[in-house]
């Protein structure tokens, strides 16, 4: 008999710009701790796998491997990390219980970003050292004072120079927007829009850290960066955990759970080198296409009761519906416009707020979307709450300069009714 595999599982701290009271190792073991206690089980018996999902130059050392168990409840137990995104983590955890070794896995991830006082020259490093690192060399020096959330970190989010004169490599994402606008007709009004949306969602969110009520022209008055992406077009960076507790069926049945159904996933990479790529999220429509396989669905469209997806950047949220399958290439910005996306509409989109709302949670962000999907399925998302979903889909990116997304689809029962 096919095995079926079901998020029994979740727990998440909150989300914070700043957090210089705890360690990113006490971030771990709080998530940990509140999803096994949701879960019903204890690590040290009931979990037989444990996987991390977090990149070396985010960490700040190498080996993050060695400092994983401890604070996560694997000491002595199989452990490994995914250099990856958290929906990249669920994929592998599934892959794991499938084989019918194990039947529990636990899957963390988590940013502790603040810690970092280079976070620009990280993105750097992965760029292309000959066609892409040179256009980050010949500026005028210039310093940028981040974004204007007064009450918030007075760190700056992103500035478009550093203190040596090097460009920021998000000017990458105003290629990309550039791209976007003119190829799909596409407005920045329309994406201001995006901000809107998810800073007003995240309201309803007591996890998110950049709630905050605009209108159109305060994001079209925010200082541009990376034109056309403005100050606010940007989703700040936090801090953060996610750990979910993924197992067979069977086990949920036994500890009296009530399972969300990991019915489908799909990833994908392609080059990270931006001057060897296209500009339309390709990773998403490859991912989706193996995730809508796995799950029987042949035509996305109207088979989701509410999406979560990446939207880094404004633009990235309308990119990614339709790359998803979910609009045709201009519709997204229409669909926003007639109300479709938001928590009453047809497809009810990033309803927690995003990463604009919420914050930039790096190799977390897939399990901030996940996370997200599963408390809309159980019922427990409070004034947010989208009615009676039954089928959710979240999709990931990893950030630039990456060609690297995920999807991964979820529901309340063992098959999608497609």
């Amino acid at each position: 008999m096919t095995r079926k595999v079901c998020v029994i599982g979740v727990g998440n701290t909150d989300f914070n710009s700043m957090t210089p009271d705890v360690s990113w190792k006490e971030f771990m073991y709080e998530a940990c701790k509140k999803a096994y206690v949701d879960a019903g089980i204890n690590p040290r018996e009931d979990v037989d796998s444990f996987i991390t999902c977090a990149e070396d130059y985010w960490e700040g050392f190498s080996i993050f491997d060695e400092f994983v168990p401890d604070q996560i409840g694997a000491v002595l137990r199989p452990c490994c990390t995914v250099c990856g995104d958290g929906i990249q983590g669920l994929a592998s955890a599934y892959m794991q219980i499938m084989t019918g070794l194990v039947d529990t896995v636990a899957v963390e991830s988590h940013s502790k970003i603040s810690d970092a006082l280079s976070y620009g020259d990280v993105v750097l490093h992965a760029m292309d050292p000959i066609y892409e690192k040179p256009v980050a060399g010949q500026v005028e020096r210039e310093r940028f004072s981040g974004p204007s959330y007064p009450e918030k970190s007075p760190k700056p989010l992103v500035g478009k120079t550093d203190e040596k004169g090097r460009v920021h490599p998000y000017y990458i994402a105003g290629l990309e927007m550039q791209h976007y606008l003119r190829s799909t007709k596409t407005t920045e009004e329309q994406c201001a829009s995006v901000v809107v949306k998810n800073k007003r969602n995240a309201y309803d969110n007591p996890m998110a850290d950049y709630e905050c009520s605009l209108i159109e022209d305060d994001v079209m008055q925010s200082e541009y960066l990376f034109k056309p992406v403005k100050e606010l077009d940007i989703s700040p960076l936090v801090d953060g955990a996610i750990c979910f507790v993924l197992a067979e069926e069977g086990v949920a049945k036994n500890l009296g759970v009530e399972p969300i159904y990991l019915n489908g996933f799909g990833y994908s990479s392609e080059t990270p080198w931006f001057s060897s790529r296209g500009m339309d999220a390709g990773y998403a429509t490859m991912a989706s296409k193996m995730a809508y396989k796995m799950a029987g669905i042949k035509d996305p469209k109207g088979a989701f009761d509410i999406i979560e997806v990446d939207d880094r950047f404004s633009y990235k949220e309308l990119q990614h519906i339709e790359a998803l399958g979910l609009a045709k290439p201009g519709e997204a910005a229409k669909m926003l416009e007639n109300g479709e996306l938001e928590k009453d509409g047809k497809l009810p989109t990033n309803i927690s707020g995003g990463s604009l709302g919420i914050g930039n949670c790096l190799e977390a962000t897939g399990l901030q979307r996940s996370l997200e999907i599963v408390t809309q399925l159980r019922g427990f998302a409070g004034k947010r709450q989208v009615k009676n979903p039954e089928v959710g889909l979240a999709q990931s990116w990893r950030g630039i300069p990456s060609g690297t997304g995920a999807a991964a689809i979820f529901s309340r029962y063992p098959e999608v009714k497609a």
